[in-house]
């Protein structure tokens, strides 16, 4: 690469693309890399304020911004995601499915921390659909060195950054506990909150039980619902420490122990997951879930279930880290997934 008098180019190959803004109308180039600059072009370029121009001279060892972002791509670039086409060093990572996107956190930091070099992407572990933009990377320089996008190769070793985990088809049984409701002394207005959140994943209900607060009750409720091949149950009421809520007892009697009861995010600080195992089967989550899923407009539901319905185990560890984040801020008008509930931990 070589700078030389934009009157002098005639003939030479561009090295980059000459873009034109123009503000309210476009931003675009008016020349590509590799166009061969012609007499005509001359006055193009200058009403653009390009007095000088950088046309292509190979320099071994030196990658231009569009090979090297092409690297970039290869270390980005998972399943169930197409990239736009290059320019100026830039390339996207566009979803091809609905799903939750997954990112190596640590290799986007250090791929990053390298210099010249850079990724900017949406948060992960939340949903994505179709035709959502991703992430975004860009070669700064107009020429890189080879040795630095070999450096971005080994950062990634073995793994991309970015993948889409799709959707799993799920069949819940919902348990609704407390005797309130099982007697009918008032009317059942938690389970069809979770009917909606639940067909927003497009999750089938294979059953709902009704029960008293009798723990034993509960816990036939769970097996049953088990045994009627829901891959996902969803507990709701008897979670506080209240004497009569005994719902994370039976929840623990038929799975043997509990992740997490409890998570630091509000709403849904008593959040309960447990997952039921049995040998060469499906791990299926059982949720116990806060009155507060009732009547509040977003809580740690909407966090973990879509994780959950594409499949991951979630640890307490997975649980703790949202506690950054974890505070909704009850806005007047909700705008959630576009807003900072959620979005603070890293692991």
């Amino acid at each position: 690469m070589k700078l030389i008098k934009t009157e002098d180019a005639v003939g030479h190959v561009l090295c980059h693309d000459i873009t034109q803004i123009i503000k309210g109308v476009t931003k675009d180039a008016v020349f590509r890399k590799g166009h061969i600059v012609t007499e005509e072009d001359i006055p193009v370029l200058l009403s653009v304020g390009k007095e000088n121009l950088y046309v292509w001279e190979k320099e071994e060892g030196m990658l231009h911004e569009n090979d090297a972002a092409e690297i970039l791509r290869q270390i980005c670039q998972g399943e169930h995601m197409h990239p736009s086409d290059v320019k100026e060093g830039k390339i996207e990572l566009i979803a091809d499915i609905d799903g939750v996107l997954k990112i190596e956190r640590e290799k986007l930091r250090k791929v990053n921390s390298l210099g010249e070099i850079m990724i900017a992407s949406r948060h992960g572990d939340f949903p994505v659909k179709k035709g959502d933009k991703l992430a975004g990377t860009r070669v700064i320089p107009l020429v890189i060195s080879e040795e630095k996008m070999q450096q971005a190769k080994d950062v990634t070793a073995g793994g991309v950054i970015f993948n889409i985990l799709p959707y799993k088809k799920k069949k819940a049984g919902i348990v609704t506990t407390g005797s309130e409701v099982y007697y009918h002394r008032i009317k059942d207005t938690f389970t069809p909150v979770i009917e909606e959140k639940l067909a927003e994943y497009d999750i089938e209900i294979g059953g709902h039980e009704i029960c008293n607060d009798d723990p034993q009750m509960i816990e036939n409720a769970i097996r049953s619902l088990l045994a009627d091949g829901c891959n996902m149950i969803v507990c709701t009421g008897g979670m506080s420490v209240d004497p009569d809520d005994r719902t994370p007892y039976a929840i623990r009697q038929v799975t043997g122990e509990i992740v997490s009861y409890g998570a630091p995010v509000l709403p849904g600080a008593m959040f309960l997951l447990a997952y039921y195992r049995e040998e060469g089967k499906e791990v299926i989550p059982v949720i116990g879930l806060p009155g507060c899923v009732m009547y509040s407009k977003r809580t740690i539901f909407d966090l973990v279930l879509p994780r959950l319905t594409v499949g991951e185990i979630l640890t307490a560890e997975d649980l703790n880290t949202l506690g950054e984040g974890g505070l909704c801020l009850n806005c007047p008008e909700c705008t959630f997934p576009n807003c900072g509930f959620g979005k603070g931990g890293t692991r």
